[in-house]
């Protein structure tokens, strides 16, 4: 009777292939379900966002208004095509990360072998960090989303006799297209330092076909030109691009431990769209295994590059705390050191034994379950149920759009970002947003009980799940 070995079944023979497929359906479903499972409501920042979108055209782009453009570009189609809602700001974001998901995916599979890089891409792309990115509806993805489809890239230019021209340019193009986004200029800094001190990459980059890397250098230089130019003309955008307007060197310190304590507090007491803590113990503890492992052999660009970047995001966190979320592509890469680490040590403990490698699969896959479903189920009940960050997103656009006819004036105080961003309903809707409180115009509504309307008749109030200003819309006869 014929024996049959293991590697010659069917789900053995594919089980990488399996496994990439089922991760790829669960991180699929859970972008389709983001707008159910994100947090209820929009933040101030994800309001201001709107409002800069939506006010971006080939005028404002004229007089310098780049900060952000190709984000800022995305979301204003986003809201000519669906409308002003929750789901039409936040798509941008959606669409992005469905790509950074793809990117981190292939650079872990690129820098490692396919078991570690499938057990550190299903801790990465479902944790709770990355998610809340996801459906977060400003530019702050895009911090990520740069420098992973840099290293990308670099991975495929970088080790290869004969890289493609093509990796060239997109290489060039990303890198010039990404220091429209605050702070990335740094990143192109911080890549060409490197760049020219590491070895390995000298020798790649001169070896590389001449004529693609005189164009792909002449994209940067180019573009970087058109960026100082601007910059020279219109100083604000240096302003915004290197620092924040209000940033000062006394506070360099004081922003990280800001930008930084939703991270790792494990209180939940902080006053932030980040929920606390954003990272697990678990996680923690395999990047710091992680970490540990890639002291040696540091000088490998795959074990130093982490280090690095970890450096590179202290440094911008230093000008605005939001920067600190540019942290999960570091973790990302030490939680696959770490994994790698701690299979290696498994295995050399029975190097001939098969049996107690297929015994791994068991405590492995207990651990990712756990590690998965506490991470989800953190993110979708702490933005509900936490009060310290539930109350820094308001559901006033979703109480509007469910419980006001479309003929209703609302009247919102002037010079508030609030009248900035239902204003846009003026323009996409037959809502009429004004300043001015007239009941001749009725029906009405306000957010909040309008100020000396004690002699105006209100109808109906309509309260939110907030825990604070529950009444949110009044409406006047």
């Amino acid at each position: 009777m014929k024996k049959h070995k293991i590697s010659e079944l069917f789900l053995y023979r594919h089980r990488f292939g399996i496994g990439y497929f089922l991760l790829s359906i669960a991180f699929t479903t859970v972008l389709f379900l983001m707008p159910l499972i994100s947090p209820s409501g929009l933040s101030e920042a994800e309001m201001q966002s709107t409002v800069d979108s939506y006010s971006l055209d080939f005028n404002s782009m004229l007089n310098g208004n780049i900060v952000d453009l190709p984000y800022r570009a995305l979301q204003k189609v986003s809201i000519r095509l669906f409308g002003l809602s929750a789901y039409s700001i936040s798509l941008p974001s959606i669409i992005i990360g469905l790509f950074l998901g793809v990117l981190l995916i292939l650079l872990l599979n690129r820098w490692f072998k396919n078991t570690v890089a499938l057990i550190a891409s299903i801790l990465t792309v479902l944790s709770a960090p990355f998610l809340y990115l996801v459906g977060f509806g400003t530019p702050l993805i895009m911090l990520v989303f740069w420098p992973t489809l840099l290293l990308w890239l670099g991975s495929k230019i970088q080790g290869v006799n004969k890289p493609r021209t093509s990796y060239c340019f997109l290489f060039a193009l990303a890198l010039f297209l990404s220091v429209f986004t605050p702070y990335m200029i740094y990143l192109a800094v911080f890549i060409f330092i490197y760049a020219m001190t590491h070895p390995h990459l000298r020798f790649t980059i001169k070896n590389l076909p001449k004529i693609p890397f005189f164009i792909a250098t002449l994209i940067v230089i180019t573009g970087t030109g058109l960026i100082i130019y601007n910059a020279i003309k219109y100083p604000n955008i240096a302003t915004e691009l290197l620092f924040t307007n209000d940033f000062s060197f006394r506070h360099f310190f004081s922003n990280i431990s800001t930008g930084f304590l939703p991270f790792f507090s494990w209180t939940g007491n902080v006053e932030s769209t980040l929920l606390a803590p954003m990272i697990g113990l678990a996680n923690i503890a395999l990047a710091i295994a992680g970490l540990i492992s890639t002291t040696k052999g540091f000088f490998a660009s795959r074990n130093s590059i982490a280090t690095l970047l970890i450096v590179f995001t202290l440094l911008i966190t230093g000008f605005t705390p939001d920067c600190a979320i540019l942290i999960i592509l570091p973790l990302a890469i030490l939680t696959a050191h770490g994994i790698r680490y701690i299979l290696e040590k498994w295995y050399n403990l029975f190097p001939e034994n098969p049996y107690a490698r297929i015994f791994a699969i068991f405590p492995i896959g207990l651990f990712l379950g756990i590690i998965i479903i506490s991470s989800t189920s953190h993110y979708i009940f702490g933005y509900r149920y936490n009060p310290t960050v539930a109350n820094e997103f308001n559901d006033d656009l979703a109480l509007i759009r469910e419980n006001l006819a479309e003929n209703t004036t609302l009247v919102i105080q002037d010079g508030t970002l609030e009248y900035d961003f239902y204003h846009i309903l003026d323009n996409t809707t037959n809502f009429k947003v004004t300043t001015t409180f007239n009941t001749a115009s009725a029906p009405i509504a306000t957010l909040g009980k309008w100020p000396n309307a004690q002699n105006h008749q209100i109808d109906r109030i309509i309260t939110s799940s907030k825990s604070t200003n529950s009444d949110r819309l009044y409406i006047y006869k």
